[in-house]
């Protein structure tokens, strides 16, 4: 599953941001994902959590903004929503896509800091089997 090395890389990431800002906690992150690129959007909450674990991130909110896949056909100038599965030809002229112009990112957009009188939440125990 990439998506727990997806949220393990936004926690260290924004964890860098936190200590550089001097930062006590995170309220939210949130992510632009882009529909094409096959990330599974409850999956990576549920390794958000985890990564979260025992981090200045513990307890934030985990917001994600799915962006649309979208495609550039050269011959004719044509941008089109691509849709999922994608369609990728194009509607103008029949012509293959050039290029994917949106729809494969998956980019911090935005993380709002804790004030610094906002209780942190609790630390959870892990999940495990027996759970």
């Amino acid at each position: 599953m990439h998506e727990m090395s997806l949220a393990v890389a936004v926690v260290d990431q924004v964890e860098t941001a936190a200590r550089s800002r001097g930062a006590a906690g995170v309220s939210s992150v949130e992510l632009d994902v882009g529909e094409l690129a096959g990330v599974v959007p409850d999956a990576l909450a549920f390794c958000f959590e985890l990564a979260c674990a025992g981090t200045v991130v513990e307890g934030a909110e985990l917001i994600t903004r799915t962006v649309p896949g979208s495609a550039r056909c050269e011959p004719c100038a044509e941008v089109w929503a691509v849709g999922m599965p994608p369609h990728l030809l194009c509607p103008g002229c029949g012509a293959a896509a050039d290029a994917l112009v949106s729809g494969r990112e998956l980019r911090i957009r935005q993380v709002r800091w804790a004030d610094p009188g906002e209780p942190r939440a609790e630390h959870r125990p892990p999940i495990t089997e027996e759970s």
